[in-house]
């Protein structure tokens, strides 16, 4: 505890978490890849929770049509890099956090920068919406050993209260957990059966086919965003413009968040002689941990 002392502004996390919680929160670097309507509410909880460096990560502008769901999406910002955006915001929620934003995309060149280096995240949220880009993301934790979240399709729903979270190889319902399950194991050697070891955040609720609205040209959508013409992921690729509620978006960002907190804190029970002596395993046995300690809370 040397040298450590909390701020008032964490005065009410800290009462959950604890002196010795919140120091490792300070001391932890958490890197957030998607900083949409679940990504973006997922990096505010972290830096509101006392996280000490936070990395974040997009390529996209800020457009107008991401108001209904998206922290950063405010008055004045259209066309701004979202990433941009989000870190004044959150250095301004905490001016000591070190905010690090990445106006990138994240692929196979940016991967190593991200991932590795001098300083490489304690615990990765992935809230990625592009399904190749999503494994090869979460492939790349799992094979350096950084625990990940991984939130699944969060448009198309209204209801916040079918959110579940369990291992990404026993989600339910969701056809975007399914396609990442599915290339996980074809492409990158996941297991057939069993756990994956990777927390999911994933809902219940059917998804719901979107509505063709009056401004609709001949009923299809018309995308207005300022970076739409992008080689990573634009409306005029997708098959389908789904429709999307902050509400719901916002608690699988929120969801995610916990994941990472409980988990940053939960490692203080184990003692530094125990990790150097079992390593990986120690911190693969703990993550499983986490995922049970949440799928039991969610039947409860």
């Amino acid at each position: 505890m040397s040298g450590f002392r909390l701020h008032r502004r964490f005065d009410r996390i800290g009462r959950l978490a604890g002196d010795r919680g919140m120091q490792r929160l300070a001391q932890s670097h958490v890197l957030v890849v998607g900083l949409g309507g679940v990504g973006s509410f997922a990096a505010e909880a972290l830096v509101r929770s006392g996280v000490g460096k936070v990395s974040i990560v997009d390529f996209d502008l800020v457009c107008i049509t991401n108001s209904n769901r998206q922290i950063q999406a405010i008055k004045g910002v259209v066309g701004k890099p979202k990433a941009n955006v989000l870190a004044e915001r959150l250095r301004s929620i905490n001016p000591q956090a070190e905010v690090r934003a990445v106006p990138l995309a994240y692929d196979e060149r940016t991967s190593g920068m991200l991932l590795q280096g001098r300083h490489p995240p304690d615990y990765v949220v992935d809230a990625i919406d592009n399904v190749s880009t999503k494994c090869h993301l979460l492939d790349s934790c799992r094979e350096l050993s950084i625990p990940v979240v991984c939130s699944t399709g969060a448009s198309g729903r209204w209801d916040p209260t079918k959110i579940e979270v369990a291992d990404l190889a026993k989600t339910k319902v969701d056809p975007l957990a399914h396609a990442v399950r599915k290339i996980l194991r074809q492409k990158h050697q996941f297991p057939r059966k069993g756990r994956f070891g990777i927390p999911a955040v994933f809902s219940t609720e059917p998804l719901q086919q979107p509505e063709v609205l009056k401004y609709d040209r001949e009923g299809e959508f018309q995308c207005v965003c300022p970076n739409g013409d992008n080689d990573f992921h634009s409306c005029d690729s997708r098959s389908v413009i789904w429709g999307t509620a902050g509400f719901v978006t916002g608690t699988f960002g929120l969801t995610c968040a916990s994941i990472v907190i409980r988990h940053l804190t939960a490692e203080l029970d184990v003692s530094e002689e125990q990790a150097s002596e079992q390593g990986v395993g120690q911190r693969s046995e703990l993550i499983n941990h986490t995922v049970a300690t949440q799928e039991a809370a969610h039947r409860i």
